[in-house]
């Protein structure tokens, strides 16, 4: 586990909660994601957390949003699904304190008028999960984004993509922006070394992996452009 995991993110009664919707065992999903059932069965426990490679996985084969499985927001189980599974009173819990957390920080509105939605995101107040192998995301945006995502990535030394070093393949396009350290990314059969200033942009389909070989951290800003909203 990383050292930072916060199980209270919530992320395993998601997936839980999803699996269900889909009606899938914790042996169907592990068969489908190339993974343990211990390991399907660790994350929904908050003992352990997957890798990129494995979250990336885990939504595509659930058929939904990255943004819901790590922060609760963004496509969750479909409509024709949903109802037949009740939601886990700890993510019921954690919708409300964020829906109250919500009202609290916005401007009182104008009897009759509706309060536009939030445009800054405050460095201090980000969502922010460790996932496994040394790889930290923090949310760059106030509120889940259907088509993008928007965040900084943080490479701890040593950190890589994928637990399993198979390259990762996704929807959409992915672009980089490497702000201090020294990144690997391996895109298709090519290899390349960035520095801070250096970016990259390519189709998400293409086999790729990224890998922090040095001793030192590595922070980036990603952006990948989904191809249909609510799709990992």
């Amino acid at each position: 586990m990383a050292a930072d995991f916060d199980p209270g993110t919530g992320l395993g009664p998601r997936l839980r909660l999803v699996r269900a919707a889909r009606q899938l065992s914790v042996r169907e999903l592990a068969r489908r994601a190339g993974c343990s059932a211990s390991l399907i069965s660790q994350i929904e426990r908050g003992v352990s957390v997957p890798s990129v490679g494995m979250l990336y996985s885990l939504a595509t084969e659930l058929g939904c949003s990255l943004d819901y499985l790590l922060f609760g927001s963004g496509a969750g189980p479909d409509a024709d699904a949903a109802p037949a599974v009740a939601a886990a009173p700890a993510v019921a819990a954690d919708a409300a304190m964020a829906a109250d957390a919500a009202v609290a920080a916005e401007p009182r509105a104008v009897p009759g008028s509706v309060a536009p939605p939030a445009i800054v995101q405050r460095g201090c107040d980000r969502k922010i999960i460790d996932l496994a192998s040394g790889v930290r995301w923090e949310r760059l945006t106030p509120q889940s984004e259907a088509m993008t995502d928007f965040l900084e990535v943080v490479y701890s030394p040593g950190g890589h993509s994928t637990d399993e070093r198979r390259p990762l393949r996704h929807d959409g396009r992915e672009y980089g922006l490497v702000i201090s350290g020294t990144l690997q990314a391996n895109v298709g059969f090519e290899s390349y070394e960035l520095g801070p200033g250096d970016s990259i942009a390519f189709d998400s389909s293409t086999p790729h992996e990224y890998l922090n070989k040095t001793g030192d951290f590595v922070h980036a800003i990603w952006v990948v452009v989904h191809s249909e909203p609510g799709r990992a």
